[in-house]
């Protein structure tokens, strides 16, 4: 890389001299304060300055503004005395800090001119920097949105979440399909992270519950690990507010190693506890196909819900301390607990033990501080994914949290008995313990409903389902818990930043830029959807995006694709509820018409380029034979000289946030096909709407409102219903299912071997018979195929029509301003937790 001397930008310029100044807002400051954090805030050798030693010397220039702000607003709440919200969640996708935190700052412009001199594009910088691996899906980018949010919003509000020093996995794609190596984000360290050493708290596994002589009880014995807060900041846009992200790291103390053993040679015995707490925060979702696995899995739960819940009684603590007339009582007046799905749902018993066995407070009380403090957020009706944890496990990790959550079962089965005879017969299926001989469980989700002031779904449709079937029992007993909040995205990362082009586009027609902060601005936008002027441009920032997505491609998978062509995207977690198999199929289907079709009719057909992306969990073996069959395909396809000027085949290793915020402003058509009534929202639709992108998909989670937004006609429509589901699987069962005959061609070219000679035997026979595990098409590939390619028929008529297509990409835009977290945050602040808005001055 040159300067702009054309010397390679290796070594400090000593033009410009070091100067520290967190609040340099010019290029010329801004460069100083850069090069004074690559002298005297080193990680590397000196004199060296390669776009690596750049990317820390300026993360760590802005993190300094950063740190000056989140200290005013810390001091500013402190000060008013807010109630604040405090979000649990085990995921948070956050995606590159960098550009984020320039934009939200407004500092793009001196940024990038201070980076020029010294000698670098900022684009180049923000290159280096390695995604934060503390997330897999859409649960994890949710929950980031909505932290970008209510720091814009002015919201007091915290998130807690773990380290995790590997994440998920790296996927790379090899012969073999999908392999997963650990993530390195952490290899050297996060410029960006602030480690707290004066907030550490120990947490406790196993051990035994002691009955004092006045009857109260204690946890005591077992092992003690100590939790370690690090804090990474949050800016909100245009505003001074900046909010904490507090992750805990898992450590074990000094005097923890015993030095006698050690020195005996039994070294792994020695440091027993030190390795049982690092294995805490190494990766998210260990795999729990084992008992150790499941220990695993319930003991990061848990460190999570203890170490954020002893934080917030200790800041309760201060400021009872500080005014000396706070009162427990008062405690759901100023704190507000949202747990994100039922990963965090330890942290009712939790709080009742917290406040019962180290506060005092008799069971009634605490109970009542409890259920006023917790609410739930539901993001599933599959039933694999609502957690239930066996009993004896529990018992052994955690007596003192089994005891409690006894007494919740005990005290609610009660209530239902002396209120609700009808129900009598339901309380097997109400009761938070399963307690089935075979296999005695704790049902979590049911912990979650009995135990929170509110649940809420994530989009009309979901919460419609959790209440007429998922929890419609509870709704009879408590009409008023259960709300909506729809999800959305925020539009800083998914259209300001990642699509400048579009977004100056958007604010020249709109003659604001105040869309950003108020997205239902965007149907400002419907009134010029015919203008020529604004198609043509929009067309032109549309290509821009379609090209730099096309040398994405070709750097990271070799495969050339063609920026003229329909670029047709699924990216999202591989899962045969998502239907990447239906996907795949239909280009199966397509392939093989090509081929059979004269050179001439080729010619007339729409050239398509299909791009699939997402991780299949490593267990998880029929999605990872789905990502086989994708990379198998597009080998076939992409090599066929009669065939790959109109079709190629593309699997996007790696998904993460970094590479959609590439695709996403480059599609064209997007994928949203879930079987209806299983995705409970999805927020990748929302962000491709953003962007002027058509959707082909189901009326299923959000695709509803989305459909009905940007309009009826700007939306490829196909598939079975959600109330239609259980009849169909019925009729399949009683072997009533008639499969179309493209359905049959597709999955008899696949078995005929012409993608190689792997056995996708068991993956097919998933959409084989009438019953069985693992088979009878749960999951309705085969009812909805038809409809998939009719519509997908429709999509290649539309996009032969320029205009036709151009209209309906800018009415995408101009429908999806619901589609902002801010709204969706805005309301949880509201009706959920009832907090305010404390801009600081």
């Amino acid at each position: 890389m040159a300067n702009a001397n054309g010397k390679a930008a290796t070594s400090l310029p000593e033009k410009i001299s070091a100067k520290a100044n967190p609040e340099a807002n010019e290029a010329t400051e801004i460069a100083g304060n850069i090069i004074y954090h690559a002298k005297y805030s080193p990680h590397f050798s000196p004199l060296k300055f390669g776009p690596e030693q750049a990317l820390y010397a300026t993360a760590e220039s802005l993190r300094d503004r950063l740190i000056q702000l989140w200290n005013e607003t810390y001091v500013h709440f402190n000060k008013v005395d807010p109630k604040q919200t405090y979000y649990l969640s085990m995921e948070y996708l956050q995606g590159r800090a960098l550009t984020n935190a320039i934009g939200n700052l407004n500092l793009q412009g001196p940024y990038a001119d201070a980076l020029r001199k010294l000698g670098y594009e900022l684009e180049e910088i923000a290159e280096q920097e390695k995604d934060a691996a503390l997330g897999n899906g859409g649960l994890g980018r949710l929950a980031s949105c909505f932290l970008d949010s209510m720091a814009t919003l002015n919201l007091p509000a915290w998130g807690y979440g773990l380290r995790y020093r590997h994440g998920l996995f790296k996927q790379i794609i090899t012969k073999k399909g999908q392999e997963e190596i650990p993530e390195d984000w952490l290899e050297k360290f996060s410029p960006w992270e602030i480690v707290r050493h004066d907030v550490v708290f120990p947490v406790r596994f196993f051990g035994k519950v002691q009955i004092n002589p006045d009857g109260s009880r204690k946890w005591v014995g077992g092992d003690v690990v100590q939790a370690l807060a690090y804090d990474v900041p949050i800016p909100g846009y245009n505003t001074k507010n900046t909010i904490s992200l507090r992750l805990w790291e898992a450590k074990a103390r000094a005097e923890d190693l015993d030095l006698f053993q050690f020195n005996e040679g039994e070294y792994e015995l020695a440091a027993q506890l030190h390795s049982r707490a690092q294995q805490i925060c190494t990766v998210l979702y260990p795999g729990d196909a084992t008992e150790n696995g499941k220990l695993l899995r319930l003991k990061q739960q848990f460190f999570l819900c203890s170490a954020s819940l002893q934080d917030i009684i200790s800041r309760f603590h201060e400021r009872s301390t500080a005014e000396g007339s706070r009162k427990w009582s008062d405690f759901p007046s100023k704190v507000a607990v949202q747990m994100n799905d039922t990963h965090p749902t330890l942290a009712i018993p939790e709080l009742m033990r917290l406040l019962m066995d180290d506060n005092g407070l008799g069971w009634d009380e605490a109970w009542d501080v409890t259920s006023r403090t917790v609410a739930y957020t539901n993001h599933t009706v599959l039933p694999e994914a609502l957690e239930k944890w066996s009993q004896s496990l529990m018992w052994k990790l955690l007596p003192r949290h089994m005891e409690i959550i006894e007494e919740i079962d005990k005290r609610f089965v009660q209530t239902i008995r002396d209120t609700r005879v009808d129900l009598e017969d339901k309380i097997s299926s109400l009761s938070i313990l399963d307690n089935n001989p075979q296999k005695p469980v704790v049902r979590m989700a049911n912990l979650c409903v009995v135990s929170s002031h509110t649940v809420n779904g994530v989009a009309q449709l979901h919460s419609d389902i959790l209440k007429a079937e998922l929890f419609a029992d509870y709704v009879s007993i408590w009409p008023n818990k259960f709300q909506n909040k729809t999800n959305g995205i925020t539009p800083r990362r998914w259209l300001r930043f990642c699509s400048p082009e579009l977004s100056d586009i958007i604010t020249k027609w709109l003659k604001t830029d105040k869309w950003i902060t108020d997205l239902d601005l965007l149907t400002g936008l419907r009134q010029f959807a015919d203008n020529e002027e604004l198609q043509s441009e929009w067309a032109s920032a549309k290509i821009a995006n379609k090209k730099r997505l096309a040398q994405y491609i070709e750097r990271v998978t070799g495969v050339s694709i063609d920026p003229t062509s329909l670029f047709d995207i699924q990216v999202k977690r591989i899962h045969e509820y998502k239907r990447q198999l239906m996907n795949i199929l239909g280009v199966i289907y397509r392939f093989k018409k090509l081929k059979e079709m004269k050179p001439e009719e080729r010619k007339k057909t729409v050239p398509r380029t299909v791009m699939i992306g997402g991780k299949a969990f490593a267990t998880y073996t029929n999605a990872k034979r789905i990502v086989k069959l994708v990379n198998d395909v597009g080998d076939v396809v992409n090599s066929d000289p009669e065939v790959n000027e109109y079709l190629k085949v593309v699997f996007v290793p790696n998904y993460n946030v970094t590479v959609a915020e590439m695709l996403i402003p480059g599609s064209e058509l997007s994928q949203h096909i879930s079987t209806a009534g299983m995705e409970a929202s999805g927020t990748s639709n929302m962000k491709f709407a953003l962007n002027g992108c058509l959707i082909i998909g189901t009326l299923d989670g959000a695709n509803v409102e989305i459909r009905e937004e940007v309009g009826e006609e700007n939306f490829f429509l196909f598939g079975a219903t959600a109330d239609q589901v259980p009849r169909l699987r019925k009729e399949r069962k009683d072997g009533l299912f008639k499969p179309d005959p493209r359905f049959e061609e597709a999955k008899q070219f696949v078995k005929s071997g012409v993608f190689g000679s792997y056995d996708y035997g068991p993956l097919l026979d998933s959409l084989e018979g009438n019953t069985g595990f693992g088979r009878g098409d749960y999951f309705l590939v085969g009812y909805d195929f038809p409809s998939y390619m009719d519509a997908q028929a429709k999509v290649d008529e539309a996009y032969k029509d320029r205009k036709g297509w151009l209209k309906m990409s800018i009415l995408s835009t101009a429908g999806s301003g619901k589609f902002s977290s801010d709204r969706t945050i805005a309301q949880y602040a509201k009706e959920i937790w009832n907090i305010e808005a404390c801009p600081v001055p």
